[in-house]
């Protein structure tokens, strides 16, 4: 394979997944400190897609054309957090459902688990 030049190449990602309602979602992920970025309404005013971010995480969502089913979301989110243990009493706090703090291989510092509303599994680790 040849190598490629400095033009020919990705130099970004950012996952988009589909999701039943745009502004629930918006709102689900604040309490991750993720703020609005960029987006576009339909005439009436209602989210069709947003561009979420804080720092160096980047996630956007779109309206679902068909019903999101949470049992068949394949994908995860894996995100990093600087304090995991603040974030988890954050979330706990504001009534959100999240996994008590594990210790995988992987993830010796710890990692917790969540649903977003659409059935997306988040997993966090401690950044560091």
């Amino acid at each position: 394979m040849a190598e490629s030049d400095s033009k020919s190449k990705v130099t970004g990602l950012i996952p988009m997944a589909f999701v039943a309602d745009v502004q629930r979602s918006v709102d689900f992920y604040k309490y991750l400190g993720m703020e609005t970025r960029g987006s576009l309404k339909t005439p009436s005013g209602q989210l069709r897609w947003v561009h979420l971010g804080c720092e160096q995480a980047d996630l956007m969502f779109a309206r679902a054309s068909d019903p999101v089913i949470a049992s068949q979301q394949a994908v995860l989110f894996y995100l990093y957090s600087p304090d995991l243990i603040a974030l988890r009493v954050h979330l706990l706090g504001n009534g959100v459902k999240v996994s008590p703090i594990t210790y995988p291989d992987y993830m010796t510092k710890g990692e917790i688990r969540l649903d977003d509303p659409d059935g997306y599994v988040l997993l966090i680790g401690q950044a560091g």
